[in-house]
């Protein structure tokens, strides 16, 4: 199976996804991508088109942190950080998306440490 093939794969599934998933001002999405390398995460209120909170693990104090870690190590802490980010901001509920990944990995540590530090999905 190709890059292209696969790719293409996901972003069929990620229109799936969106579809149905919104982010509003009382319950906005928290969006996951992942890269090889790194794992980013997003709070986005889809009704005025703006990210409100982000993390990722080049920042530097997680990268810093997460130095010889495992990347799934690295993307529980992706999750803490951007729940910590949200509570200051106020928001408590969020709609996950997935991206189009499946909901496995790396991307199920981000869910699992934002629902660890506080955020309710």
């Amino acid at each position: 199976m190709g890059i292209k093939v696969k790719a293409n794969a996901r972003v069929r599934r990620k229109s799936r996804i969106r579809k149905k998933v919104m982010g509003t001002h009382d319950r906005p999405r928290l969006s996951v991508f992942r890269s090889a390398r790194h794992i980013y995460a997003q709070i986005i209120d889809d009704t005025c088109g703006s990210t409100l909170v982000a993390a990722s693990s080049q920042e530097k104090s997680l990268a810093e942190a997460g130095a010889g870690k495992k990347k799934v190590d690295q993307a529980v802490m992706v999750g803490k950080l951007v729940a910590e980010r949200a509570k200051v901001k106020g928001i408590a509920k969020v709609v996950f998306d997935r991206n189009g990944f499946l909901y496995h990995g790396r991307v199920k540590a981000v869910s699992a440490g934002a629902r660890e530090a506080g955020l309710q999905f």
